[in-house]
């Protein structure tokens, strides 16, 4: 006799569906915090993806089911397999993983896309709160598929903005451009360099000496949570006090200036002025294939963040430190919004995940998380 979650899965058709799409998350190589400064970004997307399928309805109800944790926990909480439901236009915040089900349909709605009900399944190999976008994989995701199944006169560009309208609007995450950009643009043989001030960007391709690995640290995060939106804050009153629109309009010969900031404001830009030196220097080590240049930037980037943007945690800076110490690693850092989340090291070609292998284990040994490694695949 079926259980419970069978018969919620059983809920929603399994007949063809309207439309079927899927988006990748995506590791952020370097340039963390700057989006939202208007800053430089590297991001490229993963071979983890979230995919949905959609059937349309007669009438305005949407009925939404998540296969696995991964998804359910984008959001902070669910009932895997739990079958979830709202009328369009009655979006309410507040439901857990629908929320993100919720914030497209209503983005979608204010930019006046007519949409019918809907049946959506959703299935991730994302995982949740490691920094690798999860929720923009499952908001673009959503977006393609709508695209698709109504007919909607949407461009890849478009699909990210109102994902990020998605997410800052209804679900109250503060987050950049960077994330949905990166998971609508993004490939997973090249590093996006995007100037998020204008939003042009260029794919760099990965030079052969470099092989990129990504441990999740077991720690989650949450883009929601109040120390992201405080970071946000801080750069927004340090660019004031400055007298510039955003902290991106300083250089490196700017930094002087920064010393009549208080704290922890001198430090909070002192990190997005650096950080944004470090991205175009990346992606002159990336076109060069230098791959020692590209490792030291990985690990001044991950000093900043730890020690100037405070975004990191001691089991984090273990993580780091291990890869760091590992002979076939060139450099590491934390990856993502910080408070958790995952870590990317750039390794010597065809030993990224024998290294990565080796610093979850010397980092279990040491008493931390179960950390995973999420890239290479096993």
């Amino acid at each position: 006799m079926p259980g419970r979650e069978q018969r919620d899965r059983d809920r929603i058709p399994l007949a063809p569906p309207a439309a079927a799409a899927d988006a990748p998350g995506r590791v952020n190589l370097i340039g963390e915090h700057t989006d939202y400064n208007g800053g430089y970004v590297l991001p490229l997307a993963l071979p983890l993806r979230t995919r949905v399928e959609i059937r349309r309805r007669p009438d305005g109800m949407v009925r939404a089911w998540t296969a696995n944790v991964a998804a359910a926990r984008t959001a902070g909480g669910g009932r895997r397999g739990a079958v979830a439901e709202y009328r369009l236009g009655g979006e309410t915040p507040g439901r857990g993983w629908l929320d993100y089900v919720q914030g497209v349909t209503d983005a979608l709605g204010r930019q006046g896309f007519a949409l019918s009900g809907c049946e959506v399944r959703i299935e991730s190999t994302v995982p949740a709160g490691a920094g690798l976008s999860s929720s923009a994989a499952l908001e673009v995701a959503l977006l393609r598929g709508c695209r698709s199944a109504f007919g909607l006169a949407i461009d890849d560009l478009g699909i990210a903005r109102l994902a990020q309208q998605a997410e800052n609007q209804f679900v109250g995450a503060p987050v950049g451009i960077m994330d949905p950009i990166a998971v609508s643009l993004g490939d997973e043989g090249h590093a996006l360099f995007l100037d998020t001030r204008n939003l042009a960007f260029e794919r760099v391709a990965l030079p052969a000496a470099v092989e990129l690995a990504v441990i999740d640290s077991g720690i989650a995060h949450r883009h929601a949570g109040g120390e992201y939106a405080a970071r946000r804050g801080e750069c927004e009153r340090a660019a004031r006090l400055l007298g510039v629109g955003q902290l991106r309009e300083l250089e490196p010969a700017d930094l002087p200036r920064l010393g009549r900031l208080p704290p922890p404001l001198d430090r909070r830009a002192r990190h997005v002025v650096g950080e944004n030196a470090r991205v175009l220097a990346a992606v002159r080590a990336l076109r060069d294939g230098d791959a020692e240049r590209l490792g030291a930037l990985l690990d001044e980037a991950h000093r900043s963040l730890s020690e100037d943007f405070s975004v990191s945690l001691p089991e984090i800076d273990l993580l780091v430190g291990l890869a760091r110490a590992d002979p076939a690693v060139y450099g590491a850092r934390l990856t993502g919004g910080g408070f958790g989340g995952a870590i990317v090291l750039a390794a010597r070609p065809g030993t990224a995940r024998d290294a990565a292998c080796r610093v979850v284990a010397a980092y279990r040994r040491r008493g931390g998380r179960a950390a995973t490694v999420v890239v290479p695949p096993g």
